[in-house]
């Protein structure tokens, strides 16, 4: 037997949030609904959930980083 035993790591939902939010997801998805053949209803998803700091670094926005107050 291998003496190589996978170490678990319970991961909780908030650590899981956290990481969605930091590097941001996409979900797609399409459904046609259709009879004998012709298209009735065409359903087309499209979802990004992510930070609004991370958004504002990958546009390259002036705004990104930490709010700094007005002198």
């Amino acid at each position: 037997m291998n003496s190589d035993i996978a170490k678990s790591k319970d991961v909780t939902l908030l650590e899981i949030l956290d990481r969605v939010l930091e590097k941001g997801v996409v979900i797609s998805g399409d459904m046609v609904i259709s009879v004998a053949d012709v298209d009735l209803i065409y359903l087309g998803l499209k979802v990004l959930l992510s930070s609004v700091e991370t958004m504002e670094q990958l546009r390259g926005s002036p705004f990104a980083g930490p709010m700094r107050e007005a002198v």
